[in-house]
């Protein structure tokens, strides 16, 4: 049995893949290329990409895209209209304007984010079927698929991985696990993930979570923050406000079988309250999940595996 790991940085995070196989060739050389160009077609940060020259025609004309950034910012779009949903992918606006996480991260003007909540709506994003265009009816606009790509991106991957034969694999792309087939350090087959604590060093866990065959993703308001003007911002906003997101939560982690599904609850849900996040799970069959107060409370749904570490 042939196993490979490889460790690299990309998305801002790093990024670990293991699988265990028995073919004689390398797949994850491959597997980190795609990921490289994902990342370069899908950034809402590099003006050359795929996903940017969507934004800069933006009030002038549609744009043909490829298959599968055409499905994603559909699924995308699908789930940032509900009215109770706190995704939001033509956000782009006000990500760019505070720039949260990087080096050149400011608080924008009170009159720039009422000007800009007017350029986020996306019932403005024009999606063309039979064309597979994207149109943003609206000068101004951008979309920005951060919230929703490093999902994709797993499940893709492992498709791939599933089309070459490979018995088992752990895709990490950075608080987004996707786990394949048995455990290899577990006799009963099963991975056991861990949560990061939001209070503590990177490494520190607040729960172990059981699973085998499913995705786990953990959105957390500590993951990316700057100090600006004595406060801390992190970069989950709210589409109302412009502002950062006025919440009790510290992390929302979601487990299910497709790593975007992940990915678009915790985003969906981040804006609730810890009991109303763990009912709605409860009632959904696809899902489990928990929630981590800005306290430490920890809150979980009913048929989680987990193991309160803390």
């Amino acid at each position: 049995m042939n196993e490979e790991r490889r460790t690299c940085y990309l998305m801002g995070t790093v990024i670990k893949l293991w699988i265990q196989h028995d073919q004689d060739q390398e797949f994850l050389p491959e597997a980190e290329e795609r990921l490289v160009d994902y990342e370069k077609r899908f950034s809402a940060n590099d003006d050359a990409s795929e996903l940017m020259i969507i934004n800069h025609q933006a009030g002038i004309a549609p744009v043909k895209v490829d298959d599968d950034l055409f499905e994603l910012i559909k699924l995308g779009k699908k789930h940032s209209l509900p009215k109770d949903s706190f995704l939001n992918i033509a956000i782009g606006p006000l990500i760019q304007a505070w720039r949260i996480g990087f080096d050149d991260a400011r608080q924008p003007t009170e009159q720039t984010i009422q000007f800009l909540l007017q350029r986020i709506n996306p019932k403005n994003i024009y999606i063309n079927e039979e064309n597979k265009t994207v149109f943003l009816a609206e000068k101004g606009m951008s979309l920005d698929l951060g919230s929703i790509a490093k999902g994709y991106f797993a499940d893709k991957l492992l498709a791939y991985f599933k089309e070459n034969n490979v018995y088992a694999a752990l895709i990490d792309l950075g608080g987004n696990v996707l786990t394949y087939g048995n455990a290899p350090t577990h006799q009963d087959d099963f991975w056991r993930i861990g949560i990061q604590s939001p209070f503590s060093k990177r490494g520190d866990l607040a729960a172990a979570i059981k699973v085998k065959d499913k995705s786990i993703v953990t959105s957390g308001i500590y993951e990316r923050t700057n100090q600006m003007n004595g406060k801390t911002f992190h970069h989950i906003f709210d589409q109302e406000t412009g502002y950062p997101l006025e919440t009790n939560l510290a992390s929302v982690t979601i487990v299910s079988d497709q790593s975007v599904d992940g990915e678009i609850w915790t985003t969906r849900l981040f804006g609730n309250q810890p009991d109303e996040i763990i009912d709605f799970l409860n009632q959904t069959d696809e899902l489990n999940g928990l929630v981590i107060t800005k306290e430490g409370q920890i809150q979980y749904s009913n048929d989680l595996d987990i193991q309160i570490l803390n």
